[in-house]
């Protein structure tokens, strides 16, 4: 089955994090990435891009959307090819599409939903819309065989992140539960430092990335970052 899987970015514009945001002095231009597996069962969309928001928010982040429909037609798809939606999280740059994909089974976990539907943190009409479809699953689930979400709180408490097994390895979605690669990568190096005993003082991680290291990530993709981390191999032909 794993043979028949493929993964697809799509590019969905970008938004200007101000420098308040960034803990830097310079702002930051951050992509919005959007992925598309194709199985045989169908076609899961994980995460949908940047949605309308109120005038305060859009002149705080600058966004410039790619429309959701045109990126799927570029990789050959139309939303209604469209089997599950799978959002990492429900803020407007990754849920802002949903509505154009009512009736649509939206995979949530439900303590995000329940985040959402509370106010003040998202804009409202991307949540609850005409026809809106969830599912709402509480920790991790299998989707189909070889698919599956993992709870990955941080950036919300209900952030998900989907997992997805390939031919040649099993490939993280991870949405922003790191905001980059980079950053997955020294959580990544310390865990792997506590694991062998260095000598603390040593940083903290994520106590979630004990679960993706059982499932043996090859590829780590994200929602904020075109890099992609890829494991150290002895073989390497390069060193840091």
């Amino acid at each position: 089955m794993a043979d028949d899987t493929e993964i697809r970015r799509l590019d969905l514009g970008y938004f200007v994090r101000p420098a308040s945001e960034t803990g830097g002095p310079q702002p930051r231009v951050e992509p919005v990435l959007a992925y598309l597996v194709r199985r045989p069962e169908g076609l899961i969309l994980f995460d949908t891009g940047i949605g309308a928001a109120d005038t305060g928010t859009e002149a705080h982040y600058r966004p410039r959307r790619r429309g959701l429909e045109s990126a799927l037609a570029d990789a050959g798809v139309a939303l209604s090819d469209v089997s599950l939606v799978v959002n990492c999280h429900l803020h407007f740059d990754h849920c802002g599409g949903n509505r154009l994909l009512g009736g649509t089974p939206i995979l949530v976990q439900d303590v995000e939903l329940a985040a959402a539907r509370r106010g003040g943190y998202t804009v409202d009409e991307l949540v609850d819309f005409p026809h809106a479809s969830y599912e709402e699953i509480s920790g991790e689930a299998e989707v189909w065989p070889g698919v599956r979400i993992i709870p990955t709180p941080g950036h919300t408490d209900g952030h998900q992140s989907l997992v997805v097994r390939q031919s040649d390895g099993t490939v993280v979605l991870a949405g922003q539960a790191h905001d980059f690669a980079s950053d997955f990568a020294a959580d990544h190096l310390a865990r792997q430092a506590q694991l062998e005993g260095l000598e603390q003082p040593l940083p903290t991680y994520r106590p979630w990335l004990d679960r993706l290291a059982d499932l043996d990530p090859r590829r780590v993709l994200f929602a904020h970052d075109c890099a992609v981390w890829e494991p150290s191999r002895a073989a390497d032909d390069f060193h840091c």
